[in-house]
């Protein structure tokens, strides 16, 4: 993916996908499910795009009402393989190009959300891989181990010892059971070593049998 886009290159609105809890980040990729109606229709525009993105976004609730409302910052995946099913899904994954900031939503008669969308600020997105130079690996992962085991988790440990730094901090940033808003913490992180260690915050945090309300104060 490295290469195949500039800032130049990136749209000024994109369609916008709100999804609790899931997580893309740059160079990582988010395999998803398409079912609803207005989703494939989404896919289906995207396709016919030059450059296939969707912006992935967490939606946020708004405090003393049932408006749900979107966070600021999301991040744009281009669509790198799709297959339909039988009953008409789609199955997709989404390649992480950039994290994106919405300047607002676009009003049309589509069906989906799309929204203008701002790319400054995220050039490293773009760029090659990330360095933790200051990864203690060793020590992360006797944390990991913790959390796994607490959590009841299993996954393929010679892999993940195999991995380098920023996909080991992202895949895990992916895919471990945290709560939507943590989920944008671990996304708003400017570096890889922001994620980290707001990462090992929350593995340790959940260990230590905290909930958001508390981490949130």
């Amino acid at each position: 993916m490295i290469g195949m886009f500039s800032s130049a290159d990136l749209p000024k609105a994109i369609p916008v996908f709100p999804l609790p809890g899931a997580l893309l980040l740059p160079r990582a990729r988010l395999p998803l499910n398409i079912f609803e109606p207005r989703y494939l229709a989404m896919l289906d525009d995207t396709l016919k795009t030059p450059h296939r993105l969707i912006g992935m976004v967490q939606p946020r609730q708004v405090p003393g009402g049932d408006a749900k409302k979107l966070h600021a910052i999301g991040c744009a995946g281009r669509v790198t393989a799709f297959s339909e099913t039988e009953d008409g899904r789609y199955m997709i994954t989404l390649s992480g190009i950039s994290r994106y900031r919405i300047r607002q939503e676009v009003s049309g008669f589509c069906p989906y959300l799309r929204a203008d969308v701002s790319w400054a600020g995220f050039d490293r997105d773009l760029g090659h891989a990330e360095q933790d130079n200051g990864f203690d690996r060793a020590c992360f992962m006797d944390l990991l181990r913790r959390y796994f085991h607490d959590r009841s988790l299993s996954t393929d440990w010679e892999s993940l010892k195999a991995a380098d730094d920023e996909l080991l901090i992202n895949s895990l940033s992916m895919l471990c059971p945290f709560a939507p808003e943590d989920k944008q913490a671990l996304l708003e992180a400017p570096t890889l070593t922001n994620r980290r260690e707001t990462l090992s915050t929350l593995l340790e945090f959940a260990l230590r049998g905290g909930n958001n309300e508390e981490m949130m104060q």
